[in-house]
Formats: structure tokens, C-alpha cells, sequence
């Protein structure tokens, strides 16, 4: 598990500058953290690819946890975008499936890159770091968009919150290798089927 900093705020970004090298470290962390381990890559080196000082690093991030976090929270980004392109005349149902399997073809192709964000989520939930919050509640939304629910229920909540959890122990299996692609795939169709089947606005 990555080391957690002494809890603090991470700054946050304002100028274009600023921006640019928060953008810069998060393309270095995902290029390294596709080629090597989470506890294999260091913050130095991160620093070294984004051209920014060692400071700079730990003011927007003060750990690796809260960098790959945040990197994952940037990969939540599109399934909201999926929930705003939605075609209205669309099955919703199907248009889950498909950003699911989207997003999981997109992780399972730099394995090690989506158990880093994955496990630094996981400790950052630990740790009560507000981004894992965040990016539960986004993809919780970003479901909910693309189901056309924008008054869901409590069940509605409950039902996408149990088909978050089913997904993600599908990931986990696939980029542990205990599950092939293709079985993922299947099981996260299933999922969507039969947990969506009882949603408020079903037909």
C-alpha cells in the first residue's frame, strides 16, 4: 500500500501556469505508472518527467496516494462525458454497458497503471482523502445520467451503487488476471442487466 503524507490540503491550481504543471505531473505519473509498479515508482522521478521542482510536486500532491487518485478521478472525467453525449432515443441500459466496458477495455490495457490507481483509491478511502469521495459520487452521477434518472430514487442509488461495486470486483479479477477480458465483459453485461432491470424509470 502507498505511503499516506501527514494529512493536509493539497493545493489547488488557479493560474493557466499552475494548471499546466499540475497537468504535467499527472502525464508523467500515468507514463510511469504504466511502465512500473505503484511502490516502484518515485516521486522524484515524477517530479524529473513533469520539469517541476520536488515542492511543486507535493503541493498539489502530498503523496503518491493523492497523485493517483487524482489521476483516476481525470479517468472518471469520461464517463460523465459519456452521461452528456447520451443519445436520449438510446437503450440506457446498454449505454452503461457500453462506458463500462469502455472504461474497462481502457484500464485493462495498462494493467499496471489501473492497479495503481485503484489500490491509491482504496487507501485514500482509508485515510478519508476527499478525491475518493469525489470520484464515487461521479461515477455514481455519471450512471445515473446515462440511466436518464435526474430524480433516482433511494433504491436507484442502491441499485447503481451495487453494480459500482460489482464492477469494480470484475476489474480487480481481470487485471489480476484471474479472469480472462472477454469473461469480464460478460459479467459486467450481466450486471448491468439485471441490476438496471428494477430501476424507477424502467419500461
Amino acid at each position: 500500500m502507498p505511503r499516506i503524507a501527514e494529512p493536509r490540503q493539497a493545493a489547488e491550481p488557479h493560474s493557466p501556469g499552475q494548471k499546466a504543471r499540475r497537468e504535467r505531473i499527472l502525464r508523467a505519473a500515468a507514463h510511469l505508472g504504466a511502465e512500473h509498479d505503484l511502490e516502484h515508482v518515485q516521486m522524484h522521478e515524477v517530479a524529473r518527467e513533469a520539469e517541476v521542482a520536488i515542492a511543486t510536486l507535493y503541493r498539489y500532491f502530498p503523496s503518491k496516494t493523492h497523485l493517483f487518485t487524482a489521476l483516476l478521478a481525470s479517468h472518471v472525467e469520461r464517463l460523465g462525458e459519456d452521461a452528456a453525449a447520451v443519445d436520449p432515443t438510446a437503450d440506457p441500459v446498454e449505454a452503461v454497458v457500453d462506458a463500462l466496458l469502455r472504461a474497462t477495455r481502457h484500464l485493462v490495457r495498462q494493467p499496471r497503471l489501473a492497479r495503481a490507481m485503484l489500490q491509491s483509491n482504496n487507501a485514500a478511502h482509508t485515510a478519508t482523502i476527499s478525491e475518493a469521495t469525489a470520484i464515487e459520487r461521479r461515477v455514481l452521477d455519471a450512471v445515473l445520467g446515462l440511466l436518464g434518472l435526474d430524480d433516482p430514487t433511494e433504491q436507484d442509488e442502491r441499485l447503481v451503487g451495487l453494480l459500482m461495486k460489482c464492477w469494480h470486483g470484475v476489474l480487480v479479477s481481470a487485471l489480476s488476471e484471474h479472469s480472462s477480458t472477454s469473461d469480464a465483459e460478460a459479467e459486467i453485461r450481466l450486471a448491468c442487466r439485471v441490476l438496471l432491470a428494477s430501476r424507477s424509470n424502467a419500461r
